[in-house]
């Protein structure tokens, strides 16, 4: 692998941590006079990219949705046009913070997933790495501090450097390959996200009072999941989680749907253990269940949902919705 001239760097990005890391390797890669271009996913059709000198590097980075690339950025890499290039994979996953010590995600498929599907196109990978930036997925947990994000950034700027120096000048690095077992062990997890995950996180964002309808979420979405129904934002089954829309809100409008969810998975549970019963006798599948509950959770999600979105015109109710969302406290926090 000989030293890099030129690259190009596609991104996808919700909130901003791998924007963030395409932006230092591209700024890096300018002060090493490497001609380079930063490419939004969203923005960009794969297949208008056929031109591209098989001598420039191509990297590809993108945030982790349980434990694999999200959706939208696996449909641009299988849109791809065929090629030769040498490719480096990079991820963000959910950092944290103990002490002066980073805490690492889990890659889990997403590396292995995109190299398989790359090099059916042509392309030699030759760098796989993983960035713990901040973790924001607040749906889940609290927003980290200021000074652990700063703390995070500082690492993680340090950690770029590292590898910038060692990707630009031709080695191949793959600092993955040391979590391969981990990553391995978690892909259950990564395939039950694809298939009913994703769609349940879909529904966890709504609109406040404080929404003022200027449509802002429904145009920055990426994947165009939003749409206005009953004169305030919807999120559709397409949404991708990536909080892109939360962490733009000019009016701080969008929440979790914290007080649906615990409804939900009441519901659920016990319609699955009721219509699981009459066979329970004869069949005792843990897979079985697992499936039941997952086309429940789904169905009633789809409804529930749709009932909470009509029920926000109701001053009086949205008020108790807004008191069940998590991200409505300040000590919570939001992306």
């Amino acid at each position: 692998m000989n030293s890099i001239k030129s690259a190009k760097i596609f991104y996808f990005s919700g909130t901003g941590n791998a924007k963030q890391i395409a932006e230092w390797f591209c700024t890096i890669a300018i002060e090493k006079n490497i001609g380079c271009q930063m490419y939004c996913t969203d923005k960009t059709n794969p297949k208008s990219l056929s031109a591209i000198s098989p001598d420039t590097l191509l990297i590809f980075i993108s945030p982790i949705h349980g434990f694999n690339f999200p959706k939208i950025m696996l449909d641009f890499i299988r849109h791809f046009p065929l090629g030769k290039n040498n490719i480096v994979l990079m991820n963000t996953r959910a950092g944290m913070r103990i002490g002066h010590r980073v805490t690492p995600g889990l890659t889990g498929i997403a590396f292995l997933l995109s190299s398989f599907l790359l090099r059916k196109k042509g392309y030699k990978i030759v760098g796989q790495i993983p960035f713990d930036m901040p973790s924001n997925w607040v749906s889940i947990h609290p927003a980290l501090g200021k000074k652990t994000v700063k703390f995070l950034h500082k690492e993680n700027l340090s950690r770029v450097r590292k590898h910038a120096d060692k990707i630009f000048s031709g080695k191949p690095d793959f600092l993955a390959h040391k979590d391969l077992v981990q990553d391995i062990l978690i892909s259950p997890v990564s395939l039950a996200y694809y298939f009913v995950g994703r769609f349940f996180l879909a529904k966890s964002c709504y609109a406040s009072a404080n929404c003022n309808q200027c449509g802002l979420c429904e145009k920055q979405c990426p994947v165009q999941a939003i749409k206005n129904s009953h004169s305030q934002p919807f999120w559709t089954f397409r949404c991708e989680s990536c909080m892109r829309c939360m962490k733009n809100c000019p009016q701080r409008a969008i929440e979790t749907t914290h007080g649906l969810w615990m409804v939900l998975f009441f519901l659920s549970s016990t319609a699955t253990g009721l219509l699981y019963a009459p066979v329970a006798n004869h069949i005792q599948s843990i897979l079985i269940k697992i499936t039941l509950f997952s086309v429940v959770l789904i169905l009633l999600l789809w409804i529930l949902y749709r009932a909470q979105h009509l029920l926000l015109r109701n001053k009086f109710i949205r008020k108790w919705i807004v008191f069940t969302s998590l991200t409505h406290y300040k000590f919570w926090g939001k992306v």
